[in-house]
């Protein structure tokens, strides 16, 4: 098994070497030789951000390091103040959402009590 998924390893640094146009190769391939085999490889191709948009939000949040062990801190740290200030203001939206929904939700019915539908009257 460990023979395996290392040729598998080899496989996809060497598909990777060539580009989209690599992983085109082998999934047009094996659509040719085993239509199953094609359609894994295209499977694995788009789940894996290889093709398409899908995986350039993906590598996005991938970080490599630099080399630079202070950068490499700092970034982290900055990163991590970051995705706090994001979740506390998506704490605020969530709070004002309640909010607008509350106070129509009220509105609703304080007309309601009143015996005012919202619907015209019939002329």
């Amino acid at each position: 098994m460990d023979r395996i998924t290392k040729w598998l390893r080899q496989a996809e640094a060497y598909l990777d070497s060539w580009g989209q146009g690599g992983w085109i190769a082998a999934f047009v391939l094996g659509f040719i030789l085993f239509w199953p085999l094609g359609l894994a490889i295209l499977g694995y191709t788009l789940w894996s951000g290889r093709m398409g948009c899908w995986g350039k939000r993906r590598h996005k949040t991938e970080r490599k390091a630099s080399g630079n062990t202070a950068f490499d801190d700092y970034r982290a740290e900055t990163l991590r103040r970051l995705e706090e200030e994001q979740s506390a203001f998506e704490g605020y939206l969530d709070r004002l959402r309640r909010a607008k929904d509350k106070a129509e939700f009220d509105g609703f019915m304080d007309e309601r009590r009143e015996g005012r539908t919202g619907e015209p009257e019939p002329a």
